[in-house]
Parts: structure tokens; C-alpha cells; sequence
């Protein structure tokens, strides 16, 4: 399962993280380039249905933190630490030729500086630090005047800076200014800490769930085909069940009701609701008996629920001659017949989805994608979460904007888990 990982930097960082990570099936990186860090908390506002933000830099992640913090965003910042400092040295002792004293540098937070400079045992009495992390709100202007003051004096010969836009106010003045090393490093953790945060925030389904699979008429076909013939389909019912079974990460047992008992969990869920318009399982038994069958999957908290609820969706296979498969959830609502098409206007919807929701052409057309999928049945957040691979958090996003343009409505509720508040449910309002 990849994670969209939004990546929020200037055209060089973003390009140099998607150099780290053009192997990494993992991550799947979304980029918003930015010229001015300011530009940070517009761009958050049209990043959705990503898992985690990252800030390649830390003035834009302060762009950005209100709005963050607000809509409750898993972010990441690229750590600006010691080895940050100590990688930014090295390069200006080594590569740039600069000795390390009388020198202006702006950074987070001064604590990382004077770890560095205590373990180099370097004189502090010529480096000035500035440090931004705790305003509220970062003053390019201040920051460059604090340095532009101190190389006016004569105090220092060259600046440090952590800041794109502070760099580029120095060289216009004709003050020696160095941005500090990004170390790969502190890259590859934070990749690290976005899958790890990514990976927590997955929403687990607790629902269990049971079908009842059996062959329609069987009592007929025995008395017209006799026993061998039944007991012939009934291999084949199995084979393919046990395949099914593999294929979903479920039990599949029989009983003493000429019918087949599946349990699982989430894989035969995800299964079934990906699969709301054309249930390959009935196409399949089909092609192999040539002959009628009748499924019934029920949802529940415990396993008797599930049971029960499997029992009452098998029920409402009897009103068709055909063969048919229902869910019950555990709300007892029938949903079905699965594999037979709900057909709606695709067009209005884009038109809704681009005008009303606001939503991009990819995204619009794969919101169409899954309602067709799930042949236009009620779905969560939930559901959308584990169509496109991200997060519940990500799918709320998404839903507050379809319910904001009115381009998709509440119907119900679910509960999947025991404890826990219920899950909304919606449909398209159309």
C-alpha cells in the first residue's frame, strides 16, 4: 500500500526528494513548489487525500502551522538539528574555505547552535545566533537587518542562513551569505516518520463478516440429477470457494445445510465493496456449475451478529429464480442485489463535483470511479479512505467538501466498531 505523501518545498528540494525515493514503492510523493515561503498555507489548502504533509523547510511549515494545527494535519518537518548545523559546517570550512568564527547565523532554535559549537570547542564570542522559532509571526526583513547590521559593524565576515529568502535579501547587498546543507539524513527520517505516522493513522475495520454460499434448487437438481451430479457441484462450489477464501484472507467451512459458511474480516469486506457492481464470486461458481447459486454476506461486531445478519441476506436471495447475492449490515439494512447495475448521471456529477465541490479533473473522475464501483451504494469515509490508499483524516477532507457543495448527502450511519461514536454515511445527492 503506497502513502501520498504531500511534499511541500522549493523546485530544487522537491526534485532532490524525489531522487531519494524513486525506488521507494512506499511512498508516493505529491509536490506543491512554492517560490516564497509564504506561499506554504495557500498551497496547504489544496493538498487533500494525502496521508502526511511534509515541509522540506521550516519557515514554510510556520507559513503554514495555524491552518495545520486547525484542521488537525499529520505533518512532518524536515528535522533542522545539529547535524543539520554540523553538515552546514563542514561545507563552509571545506568546500566554501571559510574559517569558522566571526559569522551571523539564524536558525529554529539557538540550542542546536551552541550543542554544535560546545562540542567543536569553538569561541562563541564572534558567532551570533538569531533565533526565529518562537515568533509569531518570521520577519524576513528583521532577520536580514539583524545581519546586516552586525557584517556594517564589522563584526562578522559572512552569513549562515536558514532561509532561502534571507540569503537572496543578503546577496543583493553584497553581504557573503551561505544557506545551510539539507543532510539526507534528516530526509530519509523524515520519509521514515511519515510512513510511521502514515501506518498509525490507518483506520482498521473491527466489522466481521460471514456469507452463507449455496446452490439454488439443490433439492430439485437431486431429485431431477440425483446425488452424484449434486455431490459433483458441490466439489466444484468448494474449489472455488477455497480459492476465494485465499484470495480474501477467509475460512471457508460447511455445514449440514447443503451450504458453505465463509468468515472473515476486512479482506472479504474491502473485496465485497469493490465489487458492488459486478461480484466476479457469482460469475465465477456460475462458469464452473452451470447452475443457479445464492450468497448471502452479513456484517457484524461478534461473530453470531455476522452470522445472523449472513442468514437474513441469503433469505432475500428466494426472490429471484436467478442467481443473486445481498449483504445485510449491522444496521439489518439489505443492500443488494450485488452485480446488478445502478445506473446515474455521470455528467452531472462531474459537473457538480468540478463546479460545486471544487475537486480537480483526476479527482473528480476517480469519485465517479468509486461510486460506480460501489454501484452508487451508500459509503463512509471509510470506504473513500480505502479506495484511494490514505488515511480516514484524508477522506473526511474530501467528504466536508462534497456535503459543502451539497454534491453528496447524509442517508445513515454505521457502527463497525464496539466502542467508538458511529460512522455518517452518504450518498450522492442526485
Amino acid at each position: 500500500m503506497k502513502i501520498k505523501v504531500a511534499v511541500f518545498g522549493r523546485r530544487e528540494l522537491v526534485d532532490r526528494f524525489n531522487s531519494y525515493i524513486t525506488n521507494n514503492e512506499e511512498i508516493e510523493a505529491i509536490p506543491f513548489i512554492y517560490t516564497k515561503a509564504n506561499e506554504a498555507a495557500h498551497l496547504v489548502e489544496k493538498a487533500f487525500m494525502c496521508d502526511v504533509y511534509l515541509f522540506l523547510e521550516s519557515l514554510p511549515y510556520l507559513h503554514a502551522k495555524n491552518k495545520i494545527k486547525k484542521k488537525r494535519l499529520p505533518s512532518v518537518q524536515v528535522s533542522f538539528d545539529e547535524f543539520m548545523i554540523l553538515t552546514s559546517f563542514y561545507h563552509l570550512k571545506n568546500h566554501h574555505h571559510q574559517k569558522l568564527n566571526r559569522l551571523s547565523i539564524d536558525v529554529i532554535e539557538d540550542k542546536h547552535v551552541d550543542e554544535v559549537l560546545a562540542e567543536l570547542k569553538l569561541d562563541t564570542n564572534d558567532i551570533y545566533t538569531y533565533s526565529y522559532g518562537m515568533d509569531t509571526d518570521v520577519d524576513i526583513e528583521q532577520i536580514t537587518n539583524h545581519h546586516l547590521e552586525l557584517w556594517e559593524n564589522g563584526k562578522i565576515d559572512y552569513v549562515l542562513t536558514s532561509l532561502k529568502e534571507v540569503e537572496d535579501c543578503l546577496h543583493e547587498k553584497g553581504v557573503p551569505t551561505y544557506q545551510m546543507v539539507l543532510p539526507k539524513i534528516n530526509i530519509d527520517k523524515a520519509i521514515e516518520k511519515c510512513k510511521s505516522i502514515a501506518i498509525l493513522n490507518m483506520s482498521k475495520s473491527a466489522q466481521i463478516v460471514a456469507g452463507y454460499v449455496r446452490i439454488k434448487n439443490w433439492e430439485k437438481i437431486k431429485e431431477e440429477k440425483g446425488d452424484l451430479h449434486l455431490r459433483e457441484l458441490h466439489i466444484k462450489l468448494y474449489q472455488v470457494l477455497l480459492k476465494f477464501g485465499h484470495k480474501t484472507y477467509a475460512s471457508v467451512l460447511t455445514n449440514n445445510d447443503n451450504q458453505y459458511v465463509i468468515f472473515g474480516t476486512r479482506g472479504v469486506l474491502d473485496h465485497i465493496t469493490n465489487h458492488y457492481r459486478d461480484f466476479p464470486l457469482i460469475k465465477e461458481i456460475e462458469s464452473a456449475l452451470d447452475t443457479a447459486i445464492e450468497i448471502g454476506f452479513g456484517l457484524g461486531l461478534t461473530a453470531k451478529q455476522a452470522e445472523d445478519h449472513a442468514k437474513y441476506a441469503l433469505d432475500a436471495c428466494l426472490r429471484t429464480e436467478n442467481s443473486s447475492c445481498y449483504i445485510v449490515n449491522d444496521r439489518q439494512e439489505t443492500i443488494g442485489p450485488l452485480g446488478v447495475k445502478k445506473h446515474f448521471d455521470t455528467s452531472r456529477l462531474y459537473q457538480a463535483l468540478i463546479h460545486k465541490a471544487k475537486l480537480n479533473n483526476e479527482l473528480s473522475y476517480n469519485f465517479i470511479d468509486f461510486v460506480q464501483l460501489r454501484n452508487n451504494e451508500p459509503f463512509s469515509s471509510n470506504d473513500i479512505a480505502n479506495y484511494y490508499r490514505v488515511t480516514k483524516r484524508s477522506a473526511e477532507r474530501t467528504v466536508n467538501k462534497l456535503l459543502t457543495g451539497n454534491v453528496i448527502k447524509i442517508v445513515g450511519e454505521e457502527k463497525p466498531y464496539i466502542k467508538g461514536r458511529p460512522r455518517k454515511l452518504f450518498q450522492i445527492n442526485m
